[in-house]
């Protein structure tokens, strides 16, 4: 998931992000209004948690010109006030949710999780293969009923192969869309997470879903279909 945090106090942004950050979130902070609008405008989010008193425009404002636009994106406004008013304004202005300072970052992780699944279909939130189940909102995933503990950064391979499921992705592709950057042909990342993901995924499975593509990449295979084609 993909977050956008606008909050003009350096030392709670900076909390937010490392709290979002550790939960598998992709965060990007801004300090400004007018920098945060123009991003929220610019840029796919996933959601946004967004301060109400800011530098140049106000919390209020981008919410409402966002809504304006036909820009649903889920957002949660932060309040170091707790008055009435302010939030039947936000609530109105278009926000899904508001949370006053100070907060817990649990309580603002769970309100984001949330308002992010209330506002997405559900088939996207939820990707399936055989008897494996990944919720990519809570990030958790399941096979055979099992609970399987992957790291933020498995997991994003994983949710990655298995949307491109039957496609074969070659460790390029791999490469720049889980760790943003060009692949290296000297290091062997992609093959040590692929083995991890092997020995988490498919071990003692009747069924291997990862499968490898000599010289090419790899690719997820559903059950009764050619591993090679």
């Amino acid at each position: 998931m993909h977050i956008l945090v606008v909050e003009d106090q350096e030392n709670i942004a900076s909390f937010i992000t490392k709290g979002l950050e550790e939960h598998g979130m992709t965060v990007d902070c801004v300090h400004d209004g007018d920098e945060g609008y123009e991003l929220a405008k610019s840029k796919p989010y996933d959601g946004i948690v967004l301060d109400i008193m800011l530098p140049g425009r106000d919390g209020l404002s981008i919410v409402s010109n966002l809504r304006k636009q036909n820009n649903h994106v889920p957002v949660i406004l932060l309040t170091a006030r707790s008055e009435i008013d302010e939030r039947v304004e936000g609530l109105s202005a278009g926000a899904d949710d508001y949370l006053p300072k100070p907060f817990h970052m649990d309580e603002l992780h769970a309100r984001l999780v949330a308002i992010m699944r209330r506002s997405s279909p559900e088939q996207s939130n939820i990707m399936q293969v055989d008897d494996l189940i990944i919720d990519r909102i809570t990030r958790e995933v399941k096979r055979n009923g099992r609970a399987i503990d992957l790291t933020s950064r498995e997991f994003d391979l994983l949710a990655y192969l298995v949307q491109s499921k039957n496609r074969v992705l070659t460790r390029t592709q791999i490469c720049e869309k889980v760790w943003d950057f060009h692949h290296d042909t000297q290091t062997n990342l992609v093959d040590v997470y692929i083995r991890r993901l092997r020995q988490k995924i498919d071990t003692d499975a009747d069924h291997k879903l990862i499968h490898t593509v000599r010289g090419v990449g790899y690719k997820v295979v559903p059950p009764n279909e050619p591993a090679h084609q």
